[in-house]
């Protein structure tokens, strides 16, 4: 009876002087080990893991590296025999693959103060299985100084990008290596419909200097100068001005905000820690992390804009950010596969086709500028839907079947792509490869008229 007494005046002391010190209280010991797939840069991962592990000196973080894409591939593939703990990334739609393959596991957050939606978008997922710990939004960082130095304007939309007077001047990573880069293409396939939405990007992308192969490659390259203006998720830009760059970001109005999100790995290994790690993120010190300049994301937390840098975006105040595009997220995940061969097809692996012929016809519209030339006019016009053709109609990339086509991400030009997938993709290129050819011939001629 007396040790039973001493025992329980033992917990109870060591409540109290935890209460005291200010530590957390777990019911049951936490695990010493937390293993996270993300696809977040050091900037970010280092700075919250620090947080954390100062708030919970007793754990230890790997965080495993790995692209959107990869990264779900991987938790597919060791589904098995899991050793991963969270899945920690920005794509909404990648996190509905993996709970569509039914690979994450419900948990139900205690922290308060979350609003049900941020913009028009629900920042948690509705059935429970991953939480939104911060906003993101796509738009365009540029250099100021590169711009200055080569006398260019501020683009303010998307369609700016594909003037001619940015050619050589863009860069951004492909999406089916970079989950925000999916999202942005998305977003502006649904704001402006399928057809005219791959042709906008299409003529931007005739603008590029390089597709990066990651989605922190490219605000390196903007802060660097290697190029002026940058396809980016919003953080890049402002994580990137706060750290001294002379750089700066903005929203064009066809955009959306959706939420970044966290994850716990179905059987993870360590589902104390994972737990903790989303409390703490969705925590008032977790949410004021996302202000280091290092990170500077949009918080969920509507309170922790009190303490945001002078000029920080606030969605819950500046309802214009994101609200051109209502963001449909079973429509992304519907066709998520086929979007990311599409844009690999026409842009990324057919760059060098493509800028030639957008370089021939934008020299062969300013040659036709200010004169009358019917012939000429007529041949740009062809040369330009040439460009702009789709292998498929929206109705095709949006079929379940059609999408479970593809399964193999391309790294490279060169990555063995297998059966079916290959066929078309392989059929694909072929026309694409012929189009803008003619594309590129039919402009030229346009030119010689003139």
């Amino acid at each position: 009876m007396l040790k039973h007494m001493q025992s329980r005046a033992l917990v109870a002391g060591a409540v109290l002087a935890a209460a005291l010190l200010g530590l957390p209280i777990q019911a049951g010991a936490m695990e010493d080990k937390l293993v996270i797939v993300t696809s977040y840069p050091p900037d970010t991962t280092d700075t919250v893991k620090k947080a954390f592990e100062a708030k919970h000196p007793g754990v230890q973080i790997e965080m495993l590296k790995k692209q959107t894409v990869a990264g779900i591939k991987y938790l597919q593939e060791t589904a098995g025999n899991n050793a991963s703990d969270m899945f920690w990334a920005s794509s909404p739609d990648a996190f509905e693959v993996l709970k569509g393959s039914s690979l994450l596991q419900k948990y139900e957050t205690k922290v308060k103060g979350i609003p049900e939606k941020v913009g028009a978008f629900p920042i948690n997922d509705p059935d429970g299985y991953y939480k939104g710990f911060a906003a993101s939004g796509y738009g365009i960082m540029w250099n100021t100084r590169y711009m200055k130095a080569k006398n260019l304007p501020v683009p303010a939309t998307w369609a700016d990008l594909a003037k001619p007077i940015y050619h050589g001047h863009v860069g951004i990573s492909a999406a089916s290596r970079s989950g925000t880069t999916h999202l942005t293409v998305e977003t502006v396939l649904q704001g402006k419909g399928w057809d005219e939405g791959w042709a906008l990007w299409k003529a931007i992308a005739g603008n590029f200097k390089t597709v990066t192969e990651r989605s922190f490659g490219v605000p390196d390259g903007v802060n660097s100068g290697q190029f002026g203006l940058g396809i980016v998720i919003d953080f890049f830009g402002f994580s990137s001005k706060a750290s001294g760059f002379p750089v700066e970001f903005l929203y064009p109005p066809v955009t959306t905000l959706v939420p970044a999100n966290i994850a716990i790995v179905k059987n993870a290994p360590h589902p104390k820690a994972a737990a903790a790690f989303i409390e703490f993120l969705l925590s008032p010190d977790g949410q004021e992390v996302l202000l280091d300049p290092k990170i500077m994301r949009l918080p969920v937390n509507p309170a922790t804009y009190a303490k945001a840098p002078k000029g920080f975006p606030n969605p819950f105040k500046d309802s214009s950010i994101g609200a051109a595009v209502k963001f449909d997220l079973d429509l992304s995940k519907d066709r998520y596969n086929v979007v990311n061969s599409l844009f690999d097809v026409m842009i990324t692996y057919r760059l060098e086709d493509l800028q030639a012929a957008t370089r021939a016809i934008q020299s062969a519209e300013q040659a036709l500028s200010g004169k009358g030339n019917a012939q000429a006019e007529k041949l740009i016009k062809e040369a330009k839907a040439l460009v702009a053709k789709m292998p498929i109609d929206e109705a095709k990339a949006t079929d379940k079947d059609f999408n479970a086509i593809f399964k193999t991400k391309r790294k490279k030009a060169s990555t063995k792509v297998e059966g079916r997938q290959a066929e078309i993709e392989q059929q694909w290129d072929s026309e694409v490869k012929a189009n803008y050819a003619k594309a590129r011939e039919l402009a030229e001629k346009a030119a010689s008229m003139l």
